[in-house]
């Protein structure tokens, strides 16, 4: 099993210590590309898949580097409701 495939399989089971950069890993490996909303984005973070036209923003945590457990929940449904996940 590679690494992705771990992360992934992680994802699904909404660990308490996912971080940002391991979200990060997971959304550019199925295609999407992370961008600022702009300068004054502040914390905000946008993913956006080009060929498929979604885009999911998010907020990336501080002071800590973890994701909340319902924002991890959310993301998992966006990416099963997109068939980008199984």
């Amino acid at each position: 099993m590679s690494q992705i495939e771990k992360l992934l399989l992680r994802l699904i089971s909404s660990p308490k210590d996912f971080t940002f950069e391991e979200l990060t890993k997971v959304f550019v490996y199925l295609g999407f590309e992370l961008s600022n909303k702009g300068k004054t984005s502040g914390s905000r973070i946008r993913f956006y898949h080009k060929e498929k036209k979604l885009q999911y923003l998010a907020h990336k945590p501080h002071p800590k580097n973890i994701i909340k457990e319902k924002a991890l929940k959310d993301i998992t449904h966006f990416l099963m409701e997109n068939n980008l996940l199984k």
